[in-house]
Order: structure tokens, then sequence, then C-alpha cells
């Protein structure tokens, strides 16, 4: 079973607090709940509706926003109210259970070009998944029926997820032109009949790796080797991700100053990597950190 860490954090509404769950509370859309009879679908903001100050109650796929009446200030309450919604969901019971009553959201997929012409980005108005994975083959994708379900197509040589979006790679047996709108709406349709996008419970050897460059910074790691996965998360990674890609920290060499990176996804064989890897990180990398970087280097590229 699933345990739910919460965390609060502000908006800019000083009566609204959000609680932001590490898993997702519900695969369906978006509920707002204004009293306790408007939430029949959901025992869970029915339980918050017992606080008197709980003006209004929204639950999304990650959290839970609620607007307070000005008759208490948040600081007093807020941790009561984290601890109540975290024992509420570690005892197995589901935020939202109507889902009968739930209209589906209108789903769209566009197709988006990357500068890998073996890649194809297929962006998704929904959050598809919390972290990046990198499947090979369809054995790598037993965690993902999504990415499984890819696989059958005979051209679809690997699929990256990351958090809006999937890019496929394929073999060059095919143009894109003849396929790309096959695949749209195949992946549209998927997530249109509210399939599951990933397994996240599902621990199986050879299921995909999540790279995502924050779970690579759990790991232990050097002084210098923070700084770098730092930059590559501020100015690298926003502009690879929109290509469709990934690029994180693999490893430093403190004695020859070179940093190996790992690529994903649009990124991994893509013609403009090298240029990418030079022009783009190895130059970020140098000014920003003087004297501590020789090159950079694609430990798969």
């Amino acid at each position: 079973m699933t345990q739910f860490n919460i965390e609060i954090s502000k908006t800019s509404n000083p009566d609204i607090l959000k609680f932001t769950a590490d898993s997702f509370l519900t695969r369906s859309s978006s509920h707002e709940f204004k009293n306790i009879d408007d939430a029949k679908s959901s025992p869970l903001a029915q339980e918050l509706f017992y606080l008197p100050f709980v003006k209004t109650v929204y639950i999304s796929q990650n959290f839970i926003a609620i607007e307070k009446y000005d008759i208490i200030a948040w600081e007093d309450v807020q941790e009561e109210v984290a601890s109540s919604i975290s024992e509420y969901l570690n005892s197995g019971r589901p935020a939202i259970t109507d889902f009968t009553v739930s209209k589906k959201i209108p789903t769209t997929v566009y197709a988006e070009s990357t500068p890998n012409p073996a890649v194809m980005k297929f962006v998704a108005n929904m959050t598809l998944v919390k972290a990046a994975y990198e499947y090979k083959d369809s054995y790598e994708a037993i965690q993902s029926p999504l990415a499984r379900a890819l696989f059958n197509f005979p051209f679809v040589k690997e699929v990256f997820i990351n958090t809006n979006h999937v890019s496929v790679m394929k073999y060059e047996v095919v143009d894109w032109a003849d396929i790309v709108m096959e695949i749209r709406e195949f992946i549209r349709k998927f997530l249109q009949d509210g399939k599951t996008v990933l397994n996240e419970d599902l621990n199986i050897n050879g299921s995909g790796d999540s790279f995502s460059a924050l779970e690579t910074a759990q790991k232990t790691r050097t002084g210098i080797e923070k700084k770098i996965i730092a930059i590559l998360e501020e100015y690298v990674e926003p502009a690879v991700a929109n290509d469709g890609g990934q690029i994180v920290l693999d490893s430093f060499n403190e004695d020859t100053k070179v940093v190996k990176v790992i690529l994903k996804g649009a990124c991994s064989g893509c013609p403009s990597s090298t240029v990418t890897l030079k022009s783009g990180i190895e130059t970020i990398l140098k000014q920003m950190l003087p004297g501590e970087i020789n090159t950079v280097e694609a430990v798969n590229g």
C-alpha cells in the first residue's frame, strides 16, 4: 500500500493552502467541493468539512488545496490538517470514490519535432508522470502500460516518458510523415480512456529507470558534483526537456576535471548532441565553475 507524505505550501491567496502528496491521489479529473453535501464523491473532503474553518476543498491529481474562512490563521492549524490528511490517505481510503459522476477531461495531444530526426515528442494537456522514465524495449517497459502498448508498433524503437510528454524514437524504416498522426491519436485515446501510464508501485528487475536529476542528487555527491547538478537543473534541464530529452550527471573526475553526463530521450543519439555538450553544457559549466571543469563527455551519446 502506498504511503503518503504531505508537504505544505503557500499560495498567492493567504486563505488558501496547498497540501501536496508524493503520490497520485486520483487519476480522474480535478474536483472542487463547496460544502459537505457537495463532497459526496470524496470521503476525504467530507472529513475536512467537519473542520469549522474549511470553506472550499479542491482535490487534484497530487495535491489538496483548502480555502479557509477568515476566523483562524493557517499557522495555528496547518500541521494538524496535514497530519489528518496523511493519516486518512495512509489508512488506504480513497480521496475520490465516485468516478461515475466525473466527466472525462477533454484530452489533447500534439506532436512536436525535436532536434533528433528519429524522435518525435507528443505533448499532452495533463501530467503523466512525476519523474522521467526511458524504455529501450517492451521488457524494460513492464512498469509502463503506455510504453508497452507503443512497442506493439513495429517501428517504435525507444520510448521516453516525462512530466507531460512522451518522446518516441522510431526505426529508419518509416518516415514520421507516415506515422505521426497514428501515434498521436493512439496516445490521445489511451489517455482519454483513463488507462494507466505508469505503475509506480511496481518494482521489477528490468523495468525502466527514472533518471530525474533530483533523484540523482540524493546519492552521495561531492561538493562540486552538487554544484554541477544544481546548474544542470536550473540552466540545462528546462531547455532539454522542451526538446523531449534529458541530460543528467553521471560522474565527475576531480583529477581530470571531466564531467560525464547521461543522455536520455531525444538527446540519445541526436546528431546535435555533441554541439549541445560542447557549446552548451560545457560552456555554461566552465563559466559558472571557473577552473573546475575541463571537458564534458556523454556516457551514451
